[in-house]
C-alpha cells in the first residue's frame, strides 16, 4: 500500500510541477480545485526552503515508517525529495501548453488528489488492528501493524480511541506471541499509550495483564525486557490501583532481584531505579497511606546505594535521585543506611570522584549538576541523623 502511495505522490508532483510556471503572474492564485499557489519568491527559493525544512522533520525517514498526517505533508515530503532542476524544466514546459492542456492538467491533479485522499487515524489504526486480528498476518506485516499502531497512539485522544477500536485486545494478544520482537512492540504499544493516561491506564490494567508484563521484564531478551517494564511504569506512574496491583505481582521483588544482580543490562537497571524514584514519590504524596516494607529492606536499600559506585553515570545519577526520594520517607532509617549500607561513605567517594570529572572540560558541566544533587542527599542524610547541616569536606 505504501510503495503505491509513494508512486502516486511522485506522479502528482509532476503534475503540479508543470502547472507552476501557468499561475506564476499572479501572486496567489487559485485553481478551479482550490489549490491556493503562493508565488512571491523565485520557485528556486520555494524549493530550496522545502528541501531545508523537511529534511529536518523527516529525519530518520519518519514519515515513511508512520505515514504522512495530511495532503500536504505528502506533497512537501515529495518536493523537497525531488530534483528542483527536473521540477523547474517542467515547468518551463506548461508555458506553450494550450488552455485545453492546462485544463486537462487540471483534471489530472484532481483525479490524483481523489486517489490519494488520506484516511483519518482512526482509520488507519482500524487497519492495523484488522491485520493483528488475522491469523494469516505475516510476521512482517504483523510488526508493521504494531509500530503503525504505535506512531499513531501518541497523540492523548488517538490513545483514548485505541480501546474503543478494539485494538487494546489486538495487542495485547500479541504477549503471548512467540516471537520476542513481536511482544516487544506489544509492550511498547501498551506502555506509550498508557503514559500519562489514566483512562487507558484504566483499560489495560482491567485486562489484568499487568502479572504478565512482570514476568515479561526477566525475559532474557533484552529489549523485550526493558520495553516491558517501560509498560510496567507507564501504568503504575500516578496509579494507586495499578500500583496496589504492581505489588500484590511482586514486583517490588522483581525490582530487588534486578537491582541486586550487575550482571542484568544497563538499560533494564536504570529504568528499574528510576520507577524505584517514582514510586517513593508517590509514596510521598500519598502520606495517608501506610509506607511499604519494600521501601524499609536493608538489602533493597543497599543494593541502591550500591549502583553510587557504577561506572555508569546515569545510573549513578538515577541511584542519587532514588535515595533523595527514599531519604525523606517516614519509616526509612537513616542509622541504616548509614551502618548497614555505607551511604556516607558511598557519599564521599562520589564527592572524590565528581571532583576529578569536573577537572573534564567535556564534563565539568555535568559533573557540576549531579554534586549538587549529591549535596542535597548529603544533607537530608546528616540532617535525618540528627548531625545538624555539617557536611564534611
Amino acid at each position: 500500500m505504501r510503495a503505491v502511495r509513494l508512486i502516486l505522490i511522485l506522479s502528482l508532483i509532476i503534475v503540479i510541477s508543470a502547472t507552476v510556471a501557468w499561475a506564476s503572474d499572479a501572486k496567489v492564485n487559485k485553481s478551479a480545485l482550490g489549490l491556493f499557489w503562493s508565488t512571491g519568491k523565485e520557485e528556486g527559493e520555494l524549493f530550496r526552503k522545502t528541501q531545508s525544512e523537511e529534511s529536518e522533520a523527516l529525519d530518520g525517514n519518519d514519515e515513511l515508517d508512520g505515514g504522512f498526517s495530511s495532503l500536504d505533508g505528502m506533497l512537501q515530503w515529495a518536493i523537497g525529495h525531488s530534483d528542483p532542476a527536473k521540477l523547474k524544466e517542467g515547468a518551463k514546459s506548461v508555458q506553450h501548453l494550450s488552455d485545453d492542456e492546462l485544463k486537462k492538467r487540471q483534471i489530472e491533479i484532481k483525479e490524483l488528489m481523489e486517489k490519494l485522499k488520506m484516511p483519518s487515524d482512526a482509520e488507519l489504526m482500524k487497519i492495523a488492528i484488522d491485520d493483528l486480528n488475522n491469523s494469516s498476518t505475516t510476521l512482517e506485516n504483523r510488526l508493521l501493524a504494531l509500530e503503525e499502531i504505535l506512531t499513531l497512539v501518541e497523540p492523548i485522544d488517538n490513545a483514548n480511541d485505541l480501546g474503543k477500536l478494539g485494538g487494546l485486545a489486538a495487542v495485547i494478544r500479541q504477549l503471548d506471541n512467540v516471537e520476542p520482537d513481536v511482544r516487544k512492540l506489544a509492550a511498547w504499544v501498551l506502555g506509550k499509550a498508557s503514559q500519562n493516561n489514566p483512562v487507558v491506564q484504566k483499560q489495560v490494567l482491567d485486562f489484568g495483564i499487568l502479572a504478565k508484563l512482570v514476568k515479561m521484564v526477566r525475559s532474557d531478551v533484552v529489549d523485550e525486557a526493558t520495553k516491558a517494564l517501560y509498560a510496567v511504569s507507564a501504568l503504575i506512574r500516578n496509579n494507586q490501583n495499578g500500583q496496589e496491583i504492581f505489588y500484590a505481582e511482586a514486583g517490588d521483588l522483581m525490582l530487588k532481584d534486578i537491582l541486586s544482580n550487575s550482571t542484568f543490562d544497563i538499560r533494564l537497571r536504570r529504568k528499574c531505579v528510576f520507577l524505584i524514584s517514582d514510586l517513593a514519590v508517590s509514596q510521598l504524596e500519598n502520606a495517608d497511606k501506610a509506607e511499604l516494607p519494600f521501601f524499609r529492606d536493608h538489602v533493597f536499600l543497599r543494593a541502591i546505594v550500591n549502583l553510587t559506585s557504577s561506572d555508569d553515570l546515569d545510573l549513578q545519577e538515577k541511584a542519587l535521585d532514588a535515595i533523595k526520594n527514599l531519604l525523606q520517607l517516614r519509616t526509612i532509617s537513616a542509622s541504616a543506611l548509614k551502618d548497614f549500607c555505607a551511604l556516607d561513605k558511598a557519599l564521599e567517594r562520589m564527592r572524590l570522584q565528581l571532583q576529578q570529572l569536573m577537572e573534564d572540560e567535556d564534563q565539568r558541566d555535568y559533573a557540576q549538576d549531579v554534586e549538587i544533587l549529591r549535596r542535597e542527599v548529603e544533607l537530608i542524610f546528616y540532617k535525618k541523623l540528627e548531625k545538624g547541616f555539617h557536611v564534611p569536606t
